[in-house]
């Protein structure tokens, strides 16, 4: 993906280098590229790029600040001070929180980067192939930027085009109709992306026909279509050799920087070290409070995002997932030992032996393949295929065991719903999955419950407030109130 970051530079600091600003705020830069701009490949390419770009402002992090920390899988560590961030963890968020209010923005900065590229590309005098493939990223980024917003925030204001401020303005669309253009989008662009072994080696990390597939399938699971979810995710589950997918027998691939983009990586955000973007995570999850000396030598480490305590409980000692995605041993960069935290913490992101956390260059997965597989288990079981659906599913707990002792087999269709909905859990932590998983299987308010009393149980006796705090509509995310005082058609979610 470096071709991509470097003309993202430079396309988003010619055309939206307002993009962390609302995107109610009116610019004479859309003037200035819709008239001047479009002109060529190169300006097409650019503008794409840009669209791409704006992925990193919301899966560095903020996609599991959001999606992970207001659940059971995540909370903060004694390196994070942030009160808003403090707030979700212990759902006292409301609609002036600035991580909410960053995800609408960030999202709809991306939107209207697509729409740009969707909108001024045809008129280009270039290769008809390239401009078809070039529209048609911009059509899948865009899709999964409305997926974004309507699963946070639920009825969202539908642009589609970029002409004047007036079109970032309107009331709020009903969701259905936001899933109907993420469903148009995706369904006019399956067979025109390219494959994955299609895209040369300057191209990694672009959307593909398979990442495009993969992303319908969910789209529809999240709408509970499962019929339609089971046709479309067997496009590419039932034919994974020709799409160039699989799972990597070793669990932990997925995070090291040798093999990380290889079967298993279906769409992903590509990190590299400075002076390109790297990976924050590194930093906000590694070892400090909890060490011995309160450091490992690791400059940047700071103990922000930790693991609950009920994360680490849920897994089997012999998943060998758990040693993946969270640690207790790391060795001190001073003193070359091996020394133990007092904590499980978050081992996905962390390179041993680099003294400077901003060196990571792990990627961050928006869609991986073992997401596809849990969906079509899922799907499977709602349409009846049970003996399939536990297959499916055992593919992805024989990864993890390393053999067929977590296999599965006779749960009826509600124990296989749980089920599904745990090994999630345990396959996708600090992802950015877990709170959709919660909302859209109707679970999430329940769940926090149970949580809260485990949580306070074992770990925080301060964290019966969860439930305290807990209401029936935080199933969606505040509209952030700036965005209501700046266009008043706008109306806050029931509860809020």
């Amino acid at each position: 993906m470096r071709k991509i970051i470097i003309y993202a530079i430079a396309g988003v600091t010619i055309l939206w280098s307002n993009g962390c600003s609302s995107f109610l705020e009116e610019s004479p830069r859309d003037r200035l590229v819709e008239t001047n701009f479009y002109s060529s490949r190169k300006d097409a390419e650019a503008a794409v790029n840009a669209a791409y770009q704006q992925l990193g402002s919301i899966y560095n992090r903020l996609m599991y600040n959001l999606g992970e920390l207001p659940t059971d899988v995540m909370k903060n560590g004694l390196g994070m001070p942030n009160t808003f961030l403090q707030d979700l963890e212990y759902l006292r968020h409301n609609a002036s929180n600035t991580f909410v209010a960053d995800m609408w923005n960030n999202n709809y900065a991306g939107i209207m980067k697509a729409n740009a590229a969707i909108n001024n590309i045809p008129r280009i005098t270039m290769n008809a192939a390239v401009q078809q493939r070039l529209i048609a990223e911009a059509k899948f980024l865009r899709a999964l930027y409305y997926f974004n917003l309507v699963r946070y925030f639920g009825d969202v204001p539908l642009i589609t085009k970029l002409e004047s401020i007036s079109d970032a303005t309107g009331p709020r669309i009903p969701k259905e109709e936001i899933y109907a253009q993420i469903i148009k989008d995706l369904t006019e662009v399956e067979s025109v992306l390219p494959g994955r072994s299609e895209y040369g080696a300057d191209d990694e990390g672009r959307a593909t026909n398979g990442a495009a597939k993969i992303l319908l399938g969910k789209v529809y699971v999240t709408q509970g279509d499962f019929a339609s979810a089971r046709t479309k995710l067997s496009e590419v589950v039932e034919h994974e050799n020709e799409f160039g997918y699989g799972l990597h027998a070793d669990y932990g691939a997925n995070w090291n920087p040798a093999t990380e983009t290889g079967i298993e990586a279906v769409f992903y955000l590509e990190f590299k070290t400075p002076p390109l973007p790297a990976n924050g995570e590194m930093g906000l999850a590694g070892p400090k409070y909890s060490v011995p000396g309160g450091s490992i030598g690791v400059n940047g480490s700071n103990e922000a995002d930790i693991p609950t305590q009920e994360l680490w409980d849920a897994f089997e000692p012999n998943d060998k997932r758990r040693g993946v995605n969270l640690r207790f041993e790391f060795t001190n960069m001073n003193t070359h030992k091996v020394v133990r935290s007092t904590i499980p913490l978050f081992g996905k992101y962390w390179i041993d032996g680099i003294a400077a956390s901003n060196q990571c260059d792990i990627n961050m997965h928006v869609l991986r393949y073992a997401d596809a597989l849990l969906l079509y288990a899922e799907a499977l079981n709602e349409v009846g295929e049970s003996e399939k659906a536990h297959a499916v599913l055992n593919r992805v707990r024989e990864r993890a065991f390393g053999d067929a002792s977590g296999n599965f087999s006779g749960l009826s269709k509600e124990q296989f719903r749980t089920r599904i909905l745990d090994e999630r859990r345990l396959e996708f932590p600090i992802e950015g999955h877990r709170w959709f998983d919660l909302v859209r299987t109707g679970t999430f308010v329940q769940r926090m419950r149970d949580h809260s009393a485990y949580e306070a149980g074992v770990a925080e006796t301060n964290k019966t407030q969860i439930a305290q705090n807990l209401k029936e509509y935080m199933i969606l995310m505040p509209i952030p109130q700036r965005e209501i005082d700046l266009n008043p058609e706008l109306k806050q979610n029931p509860g809020w």
